[in-house]
């Protein structure tokens, strides 16, 4: 396969970082954001679920490049039937912030017995001939009634992730990107991808 040009929907450049190492033992790839390519304008989420909403900006950039690839990631708490869902990042409405996010959770959940929860990372891929598809990763917790940890970011103070008996926000980098659902959803996507490529 010749070098292919692979835009991600994020100007985020340490989300493309990830990316282009995945992509450097799958195939010869320049791997850039939207930032790189010079898009800066928003692209609306109107979608309904993680898939819909990573194909939408999936395709935003495939129109830039050969390959576009997005991800959609939030927190799905059973007792509120999945949510704050794909409206994880506003939560509790705009300007969002974590610090209102996570004390909005915490009041909905003040007398909930039931506190499992699951972040979901959901990355959409669409091919130069039109080709789209979708891959998921689940890591599954509890929410705590206090904050632990001074690191990582959104929820991660509330995530308690039992095997290793920390919050997400107690965890190292390498403890997290080993177990965390952006991990198991780029370990599907690589697997997925590999079996697209190698009957092209």
């Amino acid at each position: 396969m010749d070098k292919i040009k692979i835009v991600v929907a994020t100007h985020n450049a340490h989300k493309a970082k990830e990316i282009k190492a995945l992509f450097s033992k799958l195939c010869q790839s320049d791997v850039l954001t939207l930032s790189d390519v010079g898009y800066d304008e928003d692209i609306i989420e109107d979608g309904k679920t993680f898939e819909e909403n990573a194909l939408i900006k999936a395709r935003v950039a495939a129109n830039l490049g050969d390959i576009g690839i997005a991800d959609d990631s939030g927190l799905c708490v059973d007792a509120l039937g999945g949510a704050p869902g794909i409206y994880s990042a506003r939560y509790a409405g705009e300007p969002s912030n974590d610090e209102k996010n996570n004390a909005k959770l915490l009041d909905a959940l003040k007398n909930a017995d039931n506190r499992c929860a699951a972040f979901v990372s959901v990355i959409g891929c669409v091919l130069s001939d039109g080709t789209e598809f979708t891959v998921r990763g689940e890591c599954r917790g509890m929410i705590l009634q206090n904050m632990r940890g001074e690191g990582g970011f959104g929820y991660d103070p509330l995530f308690y992730y039992e095997p290793l008996k920390k919050t997400f926000a107690e965890l190292s980098e390498d403890e997290k990107n080993a177990v965390s659902h952006r991990a198991c959803a780029m370990k599907n996507f690589a697997e997925k991808f590999k079996e697209i490529i190698q009957k092209n």
